[in-house]
């Protein structure tokens, strides 16, 4: 683990656009459950491809006015707990960090991996995220 005040930017780069940060597993619980429609869980990292890539990529795909209900984020590496609860919601798919997970009624239906973020620019992941966001959350009839 990295001390904290290492961390701090890259927690509030997602945090200042509204993401709520979950850092127990009973926040990951609370947020999964209690939630109507879909929600986003992205899964953060001190790593450059979060840096240069996932976390701009978010920025950007959340100027599409078809958006997940909930945004909620974990930091893996930092948060163990909560990281390691997020990921058990993620059923059918192995631990990736970055990740973004879009989830409907607690299940995946829609996952974005490390390897898919590492290997595009953050332009590319916010078009297929706001993509994922029309096939996925718009059915919800919420666009926030």
């Amino acid at each position: 683990m990295y001390p904290e005040i290492m961390v701090v930017p890259m927690r509030e780069e997602l945090t200042r656009l509204g993401i709520e940060e979950l850092r127990s597993a009973a926040d990951v619980d609370r947020f999964v459950q209690d939630q109507a429609g879909t929600t986003m869980l992205v899964v953060n990292s001190i790593c450059g491809c979060a840096a240069g890539r996932m976390r701009p990529a978010v920025r950007l795909a959340l100027q599409n006015a078809t958006k997940p209900d909930k945004i909620a984020t974990v930091f893996a590496g930092q948060d163990t707990e909560a990281t390691a609860r997020a990921r058990s919601y993620f059923t059918g798919y192995p631990p990736s960090s970055p990740s973004i997970a879009i989830l409907r009624g607690g299940k995946p239906v829609y996952m974005m991996h490390r390897h898919q973020i590492e290997t595009r620019d953050a332009t590319a992941i916010a078009a297929e995220l706001k993509a994922a966001f029309e096939q996925h959350c718009a059915a919800t009839g919420q666009t926030k």
